[in-house]
């Protein structure tokens, strides 16, 4: 139960190969006659394992064939023999298999992985060009020749581009822990790849290819996973894909689904690249193991062009050009060339020679305003590139920071970018794709604080009328509508404390002026139909009416006009609403659309009647809390609208974020909602204000739990709970959070050597840095950690009480692979063994495993651990020998 489910798979101690007979006579390559070189790849590679052959057409018995039982079948076989070596492969026992194929149809695919489900095997495969773990000496593939060994791994769902990276690596001397093809049919998917590689020591960054997916949940819980400790570049193909053209509002019009890929990436950690040539540029520099870092990148060159171009480039990103500090601008100075700048670039003048960039480079890694540093050399008359390339290079181990390189031209550098490549230190031919590798690392280190982000389903505002939204929705798709009129729009909105102006319904000339009176002028008129999506088109909607005459006038002309224009709506009449009457309002928008793929998400951005033409948004998925609000606003061009502007007070941006994460709210209880336009939002120094708004809904599915229609489950809090303590005084349960790791680690730490050891079996002293994030940054979705926070107030220094607050316990469970039953973990603080606690967190991680839809609960205790044994025994546990490790007791209960 400690090694990965998928070890079989990829770290196989013996293999099998299902390749035919060995005088077979060469078969079409659409018929995949690999096995006798997959044999040979593999026994030559140096794999250590028993390697046997087994051809589908001999005789014996099953107890002969047993004999071949093996970790891993690999199956290269006509593909009308694929079913039955599948078959065999499972009689024998074999965990996993590799079918390396081509061409493979649905109907085959599908009784293929119905195979693999009845023998429990892990099926990687078909259509796939197999795997290679250069550590292992594995090359399971048709892919090439064995990559070198490093600490990159590589996902691509494209043969062709598998192939293409491999040889591209080899070339520029980047090493990968494992190579990964999977193509469109493979049972073993991307989710549960990168959540293997997560866990593999010997990959320390990933990089994907990816040409779609089927399960976002899945997939997003994966990347989450992987990203929490590892660098994470994705490449997605098939950007173009268009918004809905039949979307009812503007957000489903004009928010793309890869919009909305954007934002779920963002929030897993990872980083996006939009070429093939930007994700080589981060391969070059996740092989070289660069820590993620803050955008600051300092400039070193010996010719000002080639700098220039990189600053240009810098700006395009959107990172910064970092400037030296006045004390490291005097301390450099004497050591350089009179010609030297160092205002902005630090350009070392023509003269420049290896100690010169070694005092630059020195100089840069000791400043604490520079985040990576860039070195671009250009060829010039009586210099020597491989003498700087090599003194250069020879510093990289002590900066501490990202060493980046351009040694620019071709044959007179070619030998300098050996040298620099054989150092390990990421090497480019332009200035540009060097910017492009240093952003990469910089966007992972700022999406990592997307990453640690949990917000609840309900803010800290108000509560909402949660009922009297249901209702009002109910009523609407019982009468077999989706499209709310503006009234029941602005109805919504209010269940959730939203802002909005007052509007009445008017039916006819007469009714509008009464309205009108009472609602005070100046007023706004606006067509009322549930098939018109943009009023404006149909000059649906007049401002600023300040008499009864011209009501009157506005009323009639409107219907007259909307009825030619638009003979086929249905006209509930018109809505008369009171001028917001904002002097200094600007004009914004909140959306909401949903992705087929990966659930609703939330678009803000300019508003008002050009929004298509503006085209300035930006996308977020739901859950929001306050940060995440403030990210989104800060991505948009008319941010800077809600600063002073045009002789304007500054807007209330606090305004702003409260709306946002009032539709937060809405999108997390209201399975339902499909699409919704608020716009225009306008908001000034005195908050914000909901103009018009139209909203989309549908029934919602049949769901297992509340928020199964999120890609990104908010935070558990409905699992918080007080419990009294034996003796007095109470502490907390509830869910982990990201922010719990200090106290994880003071826990560990307090611990006896005894209890280490019971817990996690080894003599560690206390939890490395990724075990830290393992444990407290969790996908909620497929584990849960329940942790027992106790707070106490004790006099401090100065004879004031002080609050301490600390972990004293924590229940933990992880899923297993088929999602219906899972393992557990316990640690109780030494000071408050045998009071109840670790029965409680038991109990109660029991119950959200029996909520999550979980059947069985299993645990490995070790035999000497007494305590731990009675207690399982007292809460029901079968304890049963563990046929892999005869230290160990196996606790199973039903639940």
């Amino acid at each position: 139960m400690e090694n990965h489910y998928l070890t079989p798979l990829f770290s196989p101690r013996s293999i099998v190969v299902f390749a035919g007979k060995a005088d077979q006579p060469e078969l079409p390559p659409s018929q995949t006659s690999y096995g006798r070189d997959i044999g040979a790849q593999l026994e030559q590679g140096g794999f250590t394992g028993p390697i046997t052959f087994l051809d589908v057409g001999m005789s014996g018995t099953l107890t002969d064939l047993a004999q071949s039982r093996a970790d891993l079948a690999v199956i290269a076989l006509p593909n009308d023999e694929l079913a039955f070596a599948l078959e065999v492969a499972g009689r024998i026992q074999c965990r996993a298999a590799l079918i390396l194929s081509s061409g493979v149809q649905s109907p085959l695919a599908r009784e293929l992985h119905a195979i693999a489900r009845k023998f429990g095997i892990h099926l990687l495969g078909p259509n796939c060009l197999g795997y290679q773990r250069p550590r292992l000496h594995i090359n399971a593939s048709v892919a090439g020749a064995m990559a070198q060994p490093g600490s990159l791994a590589l996902i691509s769902q494209s043969g062709a581009l598998t192939s293409a990276i491999l040889d591209w690596g080899s070339q520029n001397a980047v090493g990968f822990s494992t190579v990964v093809s999977l193509g469109p049919n493979t049972a073993v998917d991307l989710a549960q790849t990168l959540d293997f590689l997560a866990t593999d020591p010997a990959t320390q960054s990933i990089v994907i290819y990816m040409e779609g997916l089927t399960d976002a949940r899945r997939f997003l819980s994966a990347l989450r996973g992987a990203a929490n400790t590892k660098p994470v570049v994705v490449l997605k193909a098939g950007n173009a894909a268009a918004a809905s053209q039949a979307a009812l509002t503007h957000s489903g019009a004009f928010v793309a689904s890869d919009d909305v890929f954007d934002a779920a990436l963002r929030r897993t950690g990872a980083v996006r690249v939009k070429s093939f040539v930007q994700l080589f540029s981060a391969a070059k520099c996740l092989a070289s193991r660069y820590r993620p870092v803050g955008p600051r990148l300092a400039i070193i060159t010996n010719g000002g062009g080639p700098g220039v171009l990189a600053a240009d480039w810098i700006g395009e990103l959107g990172l910064q050009l970092a400037r030296l500090s006045e004390p490291s601008v005097q301390a450099l100075a004497p050591l350089l060339s009179p010609l030297a700048t160092l205002s902005n670039l630090i350009d070392l003048s023509e003269e420049a020679d290896a100690d010169a960039f070694c005092a630059a480079v020195q100089a840069c890694a000791r400043d604490a305003l520079v985040d990576g540093i860039l070195v671009i050399y250009s060829p010039k008359l009586g210099g020597d590139p491989a003498a700087v390339a090599r003194a250069v290079s020879a510093l990289n181990a002590s900066l501490g920071k990202p060493l980046l390189t351009c040694w620019m031209g071709d044959r007179q550098v070619t030998a300098a970018r050996q040298i620099i490549n054989a150092a390990g230190v990421a090497t480019f031919r332009t200035p540009e794709a060097a910017v492009d590798g240093f952003s990469n690392i910089a966007a992972f280190y700022q999406n990592q604080q997307l990453l640690r982000q949990t917000p609840p389903p309900l803010s800290q505002l108000t509560k909402p009328d949660l009922d009297g939204a249901r209702l009002l929705i109910e009523g609407v798709l019982a009468e077999r509508r989706k499209v709310l009129t503006e009234m029941e729009s602005k109805a919504l909105l209010a269940a959730f404390h939203i802002p909005i102006t007052h509007t009445i319904l008017a039916r006819s000339s007469n009714e509008a002026m009464l309205i009108a009176s009472q609602l005070g002028y100046p007023v706004a008129l606006k067509i009322d139909s549930p098939d018109i999506a943009h009023k404006s088109d149909v000059q649906g909607v007049v401002l600023n009416l300040t008499n009864a005459a011209a009501v009157r006038d506005g009323y009639c002309d409107m219907m007259a006009t909307v009825r030619r224009l638009a003979p086929e709506a249905r006209i509930n009449g018109v809505t008369i609403q009171k001028m917001a009457g904002k002097r200094h309002g600007r004009e914004l928008y909140i959306g909401v659309v949903t992705d087929h793929l990966f659930g609703p998400a939330i678009s803000f951005g300019a508003g008002g009647t050009m929004i298509e033409l503006i085209n300035d948004r930006a996308v977020e998925l739901p859950p929001l809390n306050q940060f995440l609000a403030q990210r989104l606003i800060g991505r948009v061009r008319a941010s800077s609208m809600l600063d002073e502007w045009r002789g304007a007070p500054p807007a209330c941006r606090e305004a702003v974020e409260n709306m946002l994460l009032r539709v937060s709210e809405m999108v997390c209880a209201l399975p339902q909602l499909r699409e919704m336009d608020i716009n225009p939002l306008i908001v000034d120094e005195h908050g914000a204000l909901a103009v018009d708004a139209r909203i989309v809904v549908d029934a919602a599915p049949q769901a297992s739990h509340s928020y199964a229609h999120l890609a990104i489950l908010p935070y558990p809090s409905n699992y918080t709970q007080e419990w009294p303590m034996r003796g007095g005084g109470q502490y907390l349960l509830r869910p982990v959070q990201p922010d719990d790791a200090c106290m994880l680690q003071d826990l560990v730490r307090g611990l006896s050597e005894k209890s280490r050891y019971y817990r996690f079996a080894s003599s560690l002293r206390e939890l490395s840095v990724p075990m830290l994030a393992r444990y407290t940054l969790i996908d909620y979705d497929r584990e849960m950690a329940l942790v027992a926070v106790q707070t106490q107030r004790a006099p401090g220094p100065d004879g004031d009480f002080v609050e301490t607050t600390s972990i004293i316990g924590v229940s933990r469970y992880i899923a297993n692979p088929d999602r219906s039953s899972c393992e557990f973990s316990l640690l109780v603080d030494d000071r408050f063994s045998g009071q109840g606690l670790g029965t409680r967190l038991m109990l109660g991680i029991m119950e959200v495993a029996r909520d999550k839809g979980l059947t069985e609960i299993d645990g490995l205790v070790l035999c000497k651990n007494s305590g731990m044994l009675k207690l399982m025994g007292s809460l029901g546990f079968q304890i049963r020998p563990y046929t892999e490790d005869p230290d160990f007791r196996l606790c199973s209960k039903a639940l």
